[in-house]
């Protein structure tokens, strides 16, 4: 990388990320509001609304590799902007449709756009990425979309019964819009070409070899996402059928692994970097092993609201170290690495419910169970061949158990002995700029905080306000909001400690090795 690459800690990576949060917002919530509104605003059936979500998804997944071909080609921040252009046009269609065709055609657009638009920005990810970072960098990228995700439930919620669909799906028009503005300041800049600066996996760039190379870790990626969306449907299902949970219900069940996977992805590339990629994604393909079995055996929504967060857990490790892999095997072109395994984990997160649903339907719960929890335990077996074969540079596959790593001309090669200590790839930041950092981010949480608490305040959902000006929540005013209130509060408190402790404890940031 060239002396001017960024990480998403300056100014270009902190734009990104904001635009990652606005567009996951609208995008993540669509997701679950899109059959409402087409069975209600459209009388559409459940065929139509399910052809409906077929034909995004279908779209999407055909676009996703063109999206990795501009990303390699063109500024990835340009690309991903016409993709937050395309979800706008996307949002307001659906605000104006009032027939099928126009539904369609907005489908079609919010799945052409989301192709572009997180097939780019995971590209330039990869691209910005300081060397021994990209794990880092990418968990900060999921965090943010987790945080978007937050912030469009929360806001679509309050909204809906107020303001009706049209007003929501503007509202997500214009934050679309906002993350293109977003993602178009700044000069234009092409990604490297392969073979001059960019770093390369497994030696010479050859057209095709990458993708040969990264064909084991997609259908690993493809299969476990595949067994995860389908048991997540399955398990909604048997929350709401099983066990006659309400929808708020369900929420309080899901929300502590919600909160998990907010908050954990940017931090677990220390797990990473302790351990390796290899050994990361193993433990997190065992724990989902654990996840499945254990649902299987379990019924209470305690029991179930526990095994989520700890499943919430691997995955915001997982994701990251998948990511970062496949940047780094990419042979230079992050773009086109990108896309395939976009693809991967698309076409299995559309499989998915149809084989489970079905498996499901014809051998029951426990027989659905067993097979994503032996999905995943194929995974953990399969990903150290899988990553293996990338001949990643510096790659500490298992270093407890294996000395030798292959050349790029395939023969062995002893790496039992210590490499020399190498400097750090990033500089630790001096105790008065790390302190200014806090406190910049803690303003930023705080607003954010301020505006929930307003929204949950207008809801008479703040738990807050209730303490404050009658000493306690009514028992007629309790739900999941004033509860996810309170968890709200008590993080913020948490941060604000830890934020400012830097400015009245002036103290050095480790740097990353």
């Amino acid at each position: 990388m060239s002396a001017g690459t960024k990480t998403p800690t300056d100014p270009a990576g902190r734009r990104v990320l904001s635009a990652a949060l606005f567009a996951s917002a609208p995008a993540e919530v669509l997701d679950f509001l899109l059959p409402l509104w087409a069975g209600s605003t459209l009388e559409a059936g459940a065929s139509v609304v399910g052809a409906l979500i077929a034909f995004e998804a279908v779209l999407s997944l055909i676009v996703r590799p063109l999206a990795g071909e501009l990303a390699d080609r063109f500024d990835q921040r340009r690309v991903a902007a016409a993709g937050a252009g395309l979800y706008a046009l996307s949002f307001a269609g659906y605000a104006l449709a009032d027939s099928l065709p126009v539904a369609f055609a907005a489908a079609g657009l919010g799945g052409a756009g989301g192709a572009l638009f997180w097939v780019a920005l995971r590209a330039w990810t990869g691209q910005e990425a300081r060397d021994g970072d990209g794990t880092a960098a990418y968990g900060k990228l999921l965090s943010a979309e987790g945080q978007g995700a937050f912030v469009g439930y929360l806001v679509a919620f309050s909204l809906l019964e107020r303001t009706g669909y049209p007003a929501l799906f503007w509202l997500g028009a214009a934050a679309c819009v906002l993350a293109a503005a977003l993602l178009l300041r700044g000069p234009s800049r092409r990604p490297a070409r392969p073979g001059a600066d960019a770093p390369e996996a497994g030696g010479p760039f050859r057209r095709g070899a990458a993708e040969r190379r990264l064909l084991p870790l997609m259908v690993v990626s493809a299969v476990t996402a595949a067994a995860e969306a389908g048991l997540w449907m399955l398990l909604l299902l048997r929350l709401q059928g099983d066990l006659g949970l309400s929808p708020n219900e369900i929420a309080m069940v899901f929300a502590p692994g919600f909160v998990v996977f907010v908050l954990l992805p940017e931090h677990t590339h220390h797990l990473t970097d302790r351990l390796g990629r290899t050994p990361t994604m193993i433990a997190s393909f065992a724990a989902g092993t654990l996840f499945a079995a254990g649902l299987a055996v379990v019924s209470t929504p305690l029991a179930i609201a526990v095994f989520w967060a700890v499943a919430a857990a691997c995955f915001a490790a997982q994701i990251p170290v998948e990511q970062a892999t496949v940047a780094a095997a990419s042979g230079g072109r992050i773009g086109r690495g990108m896309g395939l395994y976009e693809t991967a984990r698309l076409a299995g997160v559309v499989a998915g419910p149809l084989v489970m649903g079905v498996l499901y339907e014809e051998l029951g719960w426990v027989a659905a169970c067993a097979a994503a929890a032996a999905t995943s335990a194929v995974g953990a077996v399969v990903v150290p061949f899988a990553v293996r074969v990338l001949r990643l540079p510096r790659e500490e596959n298992d270093a407890a158990t294996e000395s030798v790593h292959m050349t790029e001309d395939g023969e062995d090669m002893d790496t039992s002995k210590p490499e020399p200590a190498q400097p750090s790839a990033e500089p630790a930041p001096g105790p008065k700029e790390h302190a200014r950092k806090e406190r910049r981010d803690w303003y930023i949480h705080t607003v954010a905080f301020a505006l929930g608490q307003l929204v949950l305040w207008a809801l008479d959902s703040s738990w807050l306000v209730w303490q404050i000006t009658d000493g306690s929540v009514p028992d007629d005013q309790r739900g999941p909001l004033v509860w996810l209130g309170r968890i709200w509060l008590t993080i913020w408190v948490i941060d604000t400690i830890w934020s400012w402790s830097y400015t009245i404890w002036p103290r050095e940031k480790k740097a990353k090795s």
